[in-house]
């Protein structure tokens, strides 16, 4: 059973690598999509990326402020 699923992917594969290859509209729409993709992964990664930094930010704002000792004032 699992080899005739593997055999069924790898003919899949083939085929449609033989369609991508042999037709220009299918080869331009796999770039295109690939390019969306890409597009889409960077721009999740940026807004990811953007929050981690200004968790950070945050973190070493009040460690810094819990760093420096308070000063008292002396009563005369």
């Amino acid at each position: 059973m699992e080899k005739v699923f593997c055999l069924g992917v790898l003919i899949g594969a083939v085929g449609g690598a033989l369609l991508v290859a042999n037709s220009y509209k299918m080869r331009s729409l796999v770039k295109k999509s690939q390019a969306d993709f890409v597009e889409k992964v960077n721009e999740i990664m940026d807004e990811k990326l953007g929050c981690a930094n200004a968790q950070n930010e945050k973190s070493k704002q009040g460690k810094q402020e819990s760093d420096q000792p308070e000063k008292k004032e002396k009563k005369k």
